[in-house]
């Protein structure tokens, strides 16, 4: 049996500086979903859990899990399950850190939801196997990350 793809999104905010950018950033994210199905597998249900967090937050979840003391632009977990009464499921808390994002944008001169954008086409692959753990690896993602923002028509980050 062949499942259709299905993706579930939720929206969390932890910051006080995301509420009002909650909308556009729920448009974006649907729109960039719809862009990239192809890199999602048929037979997995999807529960993406998108958390609008701050530097706090991001140093405790970057110390506890990645071992690095310092904040970060975006943090994302993945987790696959199999279950035999629901199938192959994959669960991901992406984490998004307003004060990374907003130092960023001002020393790179780039718009807040441009950036935004590459951190969850970023995350996006790395939901759907892709890494940089290596530097073939890190080639292999950067490569479709650009062509997924040259879609978008989002300047080349790099």
């Amino acid at each position: 049996m062949l499942m259709k793809k299905k993706i579930r999104v939720e929206f969390f905010s932890q910051s006080k500086k995301w509420p009002r950018r909650i909308p556009k950033i729920r448009k974006i994210t649907f729109y960039t979903i719809q862009n990239m199905k192809q890199y999602f597998k048929n037979n997995y249900l999807y529960n993406l859990n998108l958390i609008f967090s701050e530097k706090t937050k991001m140093t405790k979840l970057n110390k506890k899990y990645k071992n690095k003391y310092a904040d970060t632009d975006v943090l994302t977990f993945v987790s696959k399950i199999t279950n035999k009464n629901l199938g192959k499921l994959i669960y991901c808390d992406i984490f998004f850190s307003i004060d990374t994002i907003e130092k960023y944008i001002n020393k790179n001169h780039v718009k807040i939801y441009d950036h935004f954008t590459h951190l969850l086409i970023h995350s996006l692959l790395h939901l759907n196997d892709y890494d940089h753990k290596n530097l073939i690896q890190f080639e292999k993602m950067k490569k479709q990350e650009i062509k997924i923002l040259k879609k978008f028509k989002i300047k080349n980050p790099y």
